[in-house]
């Protein structure tokens, strides 16, 4: 059994389709960043770095104690490794699958993060920041193109980590000022990808936590303002 410390972002939802794709049983336990929960002891203790998502694997491969993972890339290796699925043994398209993981985590992700920020939540429109992030997640969007043009996935012809790690980060593509229709190649893979049992699953355990009310100036705080201060 899987624990799942889960929000409603795009890491998050990584999980839950990596959890449904692969039917490993789960439990989620909300931690509603905006509210704080992020900053609770016992979340810390699991996640050092106070992001979801996170796990708790209570029934390892080695049979030992269990095991505990932040960092939604970690996570989706962790999991691959462990049910042997999502994932090849081979050595070289191994390699493929981790290059593009990694890509996601270090760029596709951070600089659509930056994208949301800027467009949709700073409380100061800087036209510099918003289109400097807007047009690399459109560079980021054309690399996932051109590499889409000649195999149906990211790591090639069977879907993976990648594919999973990338999708959630383009389900936002209005906020972030793209059109998938400028993306033929990306729009077939994301419209594939979106029709899956286990995306559409994911997905439908995501809205029970949509409509839990929120003090937004609180939310801001919480979400934007944090320094070294923030870790005790």
């Amino acid at each position: 059994m899987i624990d799942l410390y889960y929000w409603t972002t795009p890491n998050g939802h990584k999980i839950t389709m990596f959890l449904e794709e692969v039917e490993l049983p789960y439990t989620i336990i909300p931690i509603n960043i905006g509210t704080g929960d992020q900053f609770k002891p016992e979340f810390l203790k699991i996640a050092p770095n106070n992001r979801i998502p996170a796990i708790v694997d209570r029934a390892p491969v080695d049979g030992g104690e269990p095991v505990s993972v932040f960092e939604s890339g970690a996570i989706l290796l962790y999991l691959a490794e462990k049910t042997g699925k999502l994932i090849s043994a081979d050595i070289r398209q191994r390699a493929e699958v981790l290059q593009w993981l990694f890509w996601q985590m270090g760029g596709l992700g951070p600089m659509a993060g930056q994208n949301h920020h800027f467009s949709q939540y700073a409380p100061e429109k800087i036209p510099y920041a918003i289109d400097r992030y807007v047009n690399e997640t459109g560079r980021l969007y054309a690399v996932m193109n051109k590499r889409l043009s000649d195999r149906t996935f990211i790591a090639g012809n069977n879907y993976s980590i990648a594919d999973i790690a990338a999708y959630p980060w383009i389900v936002p593509y209005e906020r972030q000022g793209q059109k998938l229709e400028d993306f033929p190649h990306l729009q077939r893979w994301f419209e594939a990808i979106k029709a899956r049992p286990a995306t559409i699953r994911a997905y439908e355990k995501a809205e029970a936590f949509k409509d839990q009310t929120l003090d937004i100036e609180k939310s801001r705080n919480l979400l934007f303002n944090q320094s070294a201060n923030t870790i005790q």
